[in-house]
């Protein structure tokens, strides 16, 4: 069985990480498995990076900024994302279709990677894993409250528009018309709250949707001696530690940064300092009351591994998770997480049981988690709950094995209609 695996990139964003970890385990499988990114950071040979020749090398670079171009019409935007994904500057379909694959394996593809109207060319059946809200919208990836998904889109909140006509119609009416020509498309939702978004939508009613998680190689993250792992990063023993971390932790407002700020306004406990990753130490400190460790962009997993080991808990104040790697990381290291309770987070943290799930967006009740969590006597059995629910619902073995049962069920199907 031949699978390829495409991703806009190999190792940024946490899309790419779980795309990646997809593909190593299917390898160790047996599988053939087959990768495809836009752009190609790591130097694993088992990864193909599309661009041929010097000018598509160079065009892929720049292809991300290209695609944002018609953004530049709505002056009231909001900074989320949003991608119109009109470009076909490139020949990825058409590699795609070289490997002759059995299955084509479709993770996070905007950046400028394909356009929407592209997708129909794939001659293999296509499974399609939603890491955020872009397929089934009219452009933006983080929706937050808005429904219009489930009809047509339009007077998009993201664009800052009040047109029915706008930019996120026209990407709508474009990917509804794309989508009628692959109607044995698979669609799988990491958690169930998107698995959910995706049936009710539009886009994907007359599809098949199902429910299969990211996987975790929980052989790798796993606990180790947290006074070891504190002397390796140069963090106090005496101290709890508090972990925050994302991409672009800081600066994305989806990531809850503002709602820690608030929340450990409430917090006056001294022994408390603060692990920020995803973010450099900024000119001016937001966290006056406490100290705060910043350790910048991390993308080694041994380096994770140490570091969900040295610290007490990790708080995820997102407003919007679709599966968020982070949680699943730390609790497969024993460290439980205090988050929101809401979207994909439900599938992971079971509240006072693996961490603390605070009531959507109530600052307070954030703070008021993660004091409880650091209370000694909850602890230690918050740690081994959150290993076990790792290892028993997301350990690679395991869900690997759901994906080529998926494969396979899809490979019978296609066989039966020709």
């Amino acid at each position: 069985m031949k699978i390829v695996i495409v991703n806009s990139f190999d190792n940024v964003g946490g899309a790419a990480r779980a795309a990646y970890r997809l593909h190593k385990s299917l390898l160790s499988k047996g599988i053939d498995s087959n990768m495809i990114v836009q752009r190609k950071l790591s130097d694993d040979y088992t990864v193909q990076s599309f661009p041929k020749g010097l000018f598509q090398e160079l065009l892929a670079k720049i292809k991300h900024i290209l695609d944002l171009l018609p953004l530049r019409f709505y002056k009231n935007k909001t900074k989320t994302l949003f991608s119109p994904s009109w470009l076909g500057l490139n020949n990825v379909v058409n590699q795609i279709n070289a490997i002759n694959p059995d299955v084509v394996h479709l993770h996070w593809i905007c950046g400028g990677m394909i356009k929407v109207e592209e997708l129909a060319k794939i001659k293999a059946p296509i499974v399609w894993t939603l890491h955020d809200n872009w397929a089934f919208t009219g452009g933006c990836h983080i929706m937050w409250d808005c429904d219009k998904y489930t009809a047509d889109c339009g007077s998009c909140p993201r664009l800052g528009s009040t047109k029915e006509n706008d930019l996120s119609r026209y990407v709508f009416n474009r990917k509804k018309k794309t989508y009628a020509k692959l109607p044995n498309m698979v669609i799988n939702g990491l958690s169930e709250w998107i698995t959910d978004c995706a049936k009710k939508s539009t886009l994907f009613r007359n599809h098949k949707v199902i429910n299969i998680p990211n996987p975790i190689d929980t052989d790798l993250f796993t606990p180790f001696d947290k006074k070891v792992a504190r002397s390796l990063w140069k963090f106090p023993q005496d101290k709890k530690l508090v972990l925050f971390g994302a991409i672009a932790a800081t600066s994305d407002v989806n990531k809850g940064y503002q709602q820690l700020e608030n929340a450990l306004e409430f917090l006056n406990n001294e022994d408390i300092e603060l692990v920020i990753f995803g973010s450099s130490e900024p000119k001016e400190k937001d966290f006056v009351k406490f100290k705060t460790h910043y350790l910048g962009h991390l993308s080694d997993d041994v380096s994770l591994v140490s570091l969900y080991n040295s610290v007490d808990l990790v708080v995820v104040p997102s407003l919007q998770e679709t599966l968020p790697q982070v949680a699943t990381e730390a609790m497969s290291c024993g460290t439980p997480v205090v988050a929101f309770g809401h979207t994909g987070l439900l599938d992971i943290v079971e509240h006072r049981k693996t961490g603390y799930l605070a009531k959507p967006f109530d600052n307070k009740d954030l703070a008021n988690g993660i004091k409880w969590v650091l209370d000694d006597n909850n602890h230690s059995l918050l740690s081994v709950n959150s290993r076990k629910k790792i290892v028993d619902n997301f350990n690679s073995s395991l869900v690997t094995d759901k994906y080529i049962k998926l494969y396979q069920e899809i490979l019978l199907d296609n066989k039966h209609m020709l």
